[in-house]
Order: C-alpha cells, then structure tokens, then sequence
C-alpha cells in the first residue's frame, strides 16, 4: 500500500488473504464510475497498486495503468503481473514502480487517479492525507477525476472494529491472523493489531509476527475540506462496489473528486 510499509512481511501471504476479494467486480464498479464522471478515459494512475490485481482488471477493461506502491515486497507481485499481461493482448497496459503516494510524482497528468483498498485510510495525519490529495491532484489537468475508497467514519463508529482469526491454506502455508482493534478516539483511527502465524505445511516450521495497520476513518465534511486545499471538489459519494447511498452501516466509502 503506499503511504504505508506495514506490508513488508505480509505481502507473502497477501493474496492467500484476499483471493477471495472480488478484484473484476471492484474494476467494473471502478469502469463504471469512470463511464460517469470521466467518459473517455484511457490513462489512470493508482496509488497504492499493491500486488497489482486491480491494474490487471482494469487492463482487461482497456485502461493502461501506472501503479506505484511504498513496499517492494507487493510490488515484486505487482511485477510478475506486468510480465504476465506482456505475454498476451494486454501487453503495455501496466507499469508498477515503487514511490510513497504522498511525494510521488510522475512529471505528466492522467486522465484518472485511483486509490482503492483503503490506501487513503491509512494517511493517518492531516500532513499525510494533504500530501496524498495533492499527489492526486498535481497529475491532473482540469476537470480530471480523483475517486478513492476509505473507511466511513460514521459506520465504524456505529458498528465498531471487532475482534477477528481467520485461517487460511493453499496446501504449501497455513495462516493464522488474530485481528485485534485498539481504537485511538481522538485521531478517528482504529489501529488493527494483527497477530500472525505461519505454517509450513511440509515440514511444520512455525513464524510469528506481530504488524499493526493504523486505519484512519474518514468523515464526507473532513473530505470536502481536505479535497479544497488541493483544488478538488467532491463531486459523488456512494458506498464502494454497490453504489448505494452512505449511511451509518456504510464501512467502505467511495468518493470521487474533480480537478479545478
């Protein structure tokens, strides 16, 4: 994610996490978007590509996609994709580097900015989440489209972050993750403590680690606030991959802002 390097030691096992995760339905929620809001869009830029398989379904929807991330350890991921698509019809569609979503910049514009997976949740200070804005907004031309998604502060403030374990194998590792919230009232984050354990299944070696993933909820006013000092305007919000109004059970938010 960029902004964020907690995912050094987790982007081992991130995908067995989340292969679950819906990445085309996600992508054609994204097209869609696009298809209102930025009719004609070809070039997108993502911050926090992560290990790349948004950008692989965007590709296949006809995007060309630069993503870059802080950790190179998704991004190792995120590049066998790109060798992947060069192999076939999507050839040239991806391009993944490393740099921090809150400095990066590419020297030209796009037509769109993405952000998806909650990467703008974990600008957990006024300065980082500024920073991220601004980074959207300097690879814009006016009138290009900024949508991101992010936890709503109003449904984890209803329904509150819960103790979770999972565990998950795809025959070779066994993952364990305890997730355990510590909510920081004052700052409006909740950092998960995550608790991991890792088994090889063939010889039954065992690893531990502890990471912890400060997630900042965000408020429709704080957004609008933070989006006008980098000159954007909110111009949609909906709860992300259904469209659906925002409302106090809305955890994932999706919101999408237009360059001046």
């Amino acid at each position: 994610m960029a902004g964020s390097d907690n995912f050094g030691t987790y982007s081992c096992y991130y995908d067995l996490f989340y292969g679950d995760k819906p990445y085309a339905e996600e992508a054609a929620f994204v097209d869609a978007l696009m298809h209102e809001h930025a009719p004609g869009a070809r070039w997108l830029l993502e911050l926090g590509c992560g290990t790349g398989r948004h950008a692989r379904e965007l590709a296949a929807l006809g995007y060309t996609i630069y993503g870059v991330d802080l950790s190179e350890a998704m991004l190792a991921d995120a590049r066998r994709v790109a060798t992947e698509l060069e192999r076939g019809p999507l050839a040239g569609r991806v391009y993944f580097l490393q740099a921090d979503a809150r400095s990066y910049r590419a020297g030209r514009t796009f037509d769109v900015v993405i952000s998806l997976f909650h990467v703008m949740s974990y600008q957990t200070s006024n300065d980082d989440l500024l920073a991220a804005f601004a980074t959207a907004a300097a690879h814009l031309e006016p009138g290009g489209v900024f949508a991101f998604d992010c936890w709503f502060g109003p449904a984890v403030l209803t329904e509150r972050p819960e103790h979770r374990v999972r565990t998950l194998t795809d025959g070779q590792i066994s993952v364990t993750r305890t997730a355990t919230p510590v909510m920081r009232a004052s700052d409006n984050v909740c950092e998960v403590v995550y608790d991991i354990e890792v088994t090889r299944v063939a010889s039954g070696e065992v690893t531990r680690l502890t990471e912890t993933h400060p997630m900042r909820y965000l408020f429709t006013p704080e957004i609008e606030l933070a989006l006008d000092f980098v000159d954007m305007d909110l111009v949609h919000s909906c709860e992300f991959g259904t469209g659906a109004q925002l409302g106090f059970h809305t955890w994932n938010a999706c919101f999408v802002a237009r360059k001046r």
